[in-house]
């Protein structure tokens, strides 16, 4: 009877000591896999009921899934573009202007509402350079490039010129704006509004290297591609209106320019909204503000492919250039007239 009765009181006292050191931790339902204890583990009665606890809970509790990164259809330079298009809009201007040097109508502000169409609209999906060529921050674009030099240099790319659709819709970008920034023109945001210098044709075009360079130089008021952080559309693509003119693939020819069209216009106090486009110049026609940038198609997919509402770009214009191609002109050091960086 006491031999038992001891036994009892020894149990009793065993049990309350496991129970005052905590014990073993109970596990969470949700708890998949606990790796069980080895030989090398701590013993309970060493480690305190409540980094125990924490512990059992932070092997039960299972890591987020990181969201798996979405691949572009278009290459890490160019932006991928996948929206609608009108090729026929009605914008109401609130500020006009008559400019009678250039004879053209230069709207200062456009109504804040919803673009009207005036025809059908279409799906547009392709790659476009960020910045103008060669499509890198902080570069320069050259200048003196006729259509033809364009069609070229992006070819060796890999590339094509754009289309003037492309070219709008990715200055309008996803609200459809008729300035890549807003509704208003805004030479703070844009290389716009530079003083007019007069330049000298005749050295604008010598076949004397030192003295085209020369005038060339002085006549410069561009800024490096990005250089301008507030002129950027809604799809992230810099510098489309001002800065240079752009040459593009027209939709449809005209008398002058045929298949070419220029988009965007220069540093100056022209067209530099996202619409305009001017087709008065021959193709092979160079100037001090012209350039360009390039577009891609985005890689295939099933779901937009069978879309009947795709827009499908013709082929690229092929026509051959009396002469030789040309790279342009791009200036060694920072011009006397180009445009002080925006302040931070």
């Amino acid at each position: 009877m006491g031999s038992k009765l001891s036994r009892l009181i020894a149990a009793a006292v065993m049990a309350l000591t496991a129970a005052s050191c905590g014990g073993p931790t109970e596990v969470p339902a949700h708890a998949t896999a606990v790796p069980s204890q080895t030989a090398s583990a701590p013993r309970a009665e060493l480690v305190p009921a409540a980094k125990t606890e924490a512990s059992a809970s932070a092997v039960a509790t299972p890591a987020p899934a990181s969201e798996p990164e979405t691949k572009s259809p278009c290459p890490e330079d160019m932006v991928y573009v996948d929206t609608t298009y009108c090729p026929d809009v009605e914008l109401e201007c609130l500020k006009r202007e008559h400019n009678k040097p250039n004879k053209i109508v230069i709207c200062h502000e456009f109504a804040e509402k919803a673009q009207a169409c005036k025809t059908k609209l279409r799906r547009q999906r392709y790659c476009i350079d960020r910045y103008e060529y060669p499509n890198k921050e902080g570069a320069h674009p050259p200048v003196m490039v006729d259509w033809y030099d364009s069609l070229a240099m992006c070819q060796e790319q890999g590339k094509r010129l754009c289309w003037e659709s492309e070219w709008v819709a990715a200055c309008e970008g996803p609200n459809k704006t008729p300035f890549p920034h807003g509704y208003k023109r805004d030479p703070k945001a844009c290389n716009i509004d530079n003083p007019w210098l007069q330049p000298v044709l005749k050295n604008i075009y010598s076949r004397e290297a030192w003295i085209q360079d020369q005038e060339l130089f002085r006549l410069d008021q561009s800024v490096s591609s990005g250089e301008m952080p507030g002129c950027v559309s809604g799809f992230g693509v810099h510098d489309q209106t001002g800065n240079v003119d752009e040459w593009v693939n027209a939709e449809k020819k005209y008398e002058k320019s045929k298949w070419a069209g220029l988009k965007g216009g220069a540093w100056g106090h022209v067209r530099n909204a996202c619409r305009p486009m001017t087709v008065s110049h021959e193709p092979e026609f160079t100037y001090y503000f012209v350039s360009f940038r390039c577009c891609a198609d985005a890689e295939p997919d099933p779901e937009a492919d069978a879309d009947p509402t795709l827009w499908r770009p013709p082929p690229q214009p092929t026509p051959k250039k009396h002469g030789p191609l040309s790279k342009g002109w791009t200036p060694k050091t920072r011009a006397p007239h180009q445009p002080s960086p925006p302040k931070n």
